[in-house]
């Protein structure tokens, strides 16, 4: 079969297309054919050896394929062959063939294509445990989400909506806003003003009467955080998932307890090894939400296994119109 290889960590274009030997899966696995696989940032960590956890090499990137199983381990009574699924693999995406464990796959809603799919892994998911588990979001609360026309962003918009919540989206430049007010967002957030520190603030208190945000969910870090803290509610929840403006914030503790709030972070991969049970039930919800009509994926952008380099290219220098699919067959 064919497969990105990295034999040596390094820049997006470094790795190549091989051919190596399908994998053979294990009695709790199932063997699925990759039909299309999203490029995430995190797959830029990997291979350039600067996430915190990396495979030993040689190795496929590429996480959260979408595929027909065409092999059953032993032991593995939940699939069939010919079922279509989003299988949660940490890697190999990037290539015609994974193994995955039968827990970490679930089956596509009929209506679902492939790159739906794949274009929601990890993002749609991220967000509803942000939103879910470590915001606890009820009914009613107003929900911040900074980075709305991102992947992770855009998924939060639709899924806090869907949740009841009111959602402010914060954009980086008013030319986002109508795509943001197509997933559901109530209101606009310029995330360009001047002097965020305090305009931000303004921003949020003039849209929830002086209250402030109950959630807020923060891809960005840095200057953005720093603002975002101030705006958050008494007893509010800033839920930290990324850092894609660059740098990695701090804060006083004793601001946390003068304003009795939380901040907390949310790692995707540690549920998936830890709390499966938790990622089926995410996974339950969501396609739910899609089968109803209350959440969809934007339509995204394919390319074929061999513009992987182009595609990974794009996200590092901002440059992508949209969401990233690696399509195969």
């Amino acid at each position: 079969m064919r497969a990105v290889r990295v034999h040596q960590f390094g820049e997006v274009d470094s790795p190549a297309i091989e051919d190596i030997a399908a994998p053979v899966p294990a009695a709790d696995q199932v063997l699925i054919r990759t039909r299309a696989t999203a490029v995430n940032f995190v797959d830029i960590l990997v291979i350039s050896g600067k996430y915190q956890f990396l495979p030993p090499r040689p190795f496929t990137p590429g996480k959260g394929p979408a595929g027909e199983v065409v092999a059953v381990g032993s032991s593995v009574t939940t699939l069939s062959v010919g079922d279509r699924v989003l299988a949660m693999a940490e890697q190999d995406g990037y290539g015609e063939m994974v193994a995955v464990a039968a827990s970490q796959c679930y089956r596509l809603p009929e209506a679902m294509s492939y790159v739906e799919a794949a274009s929601m892994s990890l993002v749609y998911d991220t967000s509803w445990f942000a939103l879910r588990e470590r915001g606890r979001l009820a009914k009613g609360e107003t929900v911040f989400v900074m980075g709305a026309s991102g992947g992770v962003g855009f998924a939060a918009v639709q899924l806090a909506k869907a949740m009841g919540a009111r959602v402010l989206a914060g954009v980086s430049s008013p030319s986002k806003a109508d795509a943001v007010r197509a997933a559901g967002a109530d209101e606009i957030v310029d995330m360009s003003m001047p002097d965020l520190r305090e305009s931000l603030r303004a921003r949020i208190f003039e849209l929830t009467g002086g209250k402030g945000a109950d959630i807020i969910l923060d891809p960005l870090g840095g200057d953005y955080f720093d603002a975002a803290v101030r705006a958050l509610a008494w007893s509010g929840r800033l839920v930290v998932i990324g850092f894609a403006s660059g740098r990695i914030p701090e804060i006083k503790a004793n601001y946390i307890l003068v304003k009795n709030i939380e901040i907390t972070g949310l790692q995707i991969s540690d549920y998936r090894k830890r709390q499966p049970h938790r990622v089926a039930e995410c996974f339950a919800e969501i396609f739910h939400l899609y089968e109803t009509g209350q959440v969809k994926p934007a339509p995204a952008i394919t390319l074929p296994l061999e513009g992987f380099a182009e595609a990974l290219g794009q996200i590092r220098d901002r440059t992508a119109k949209g969401r990233l699919v690696l399509t195969q067959g």
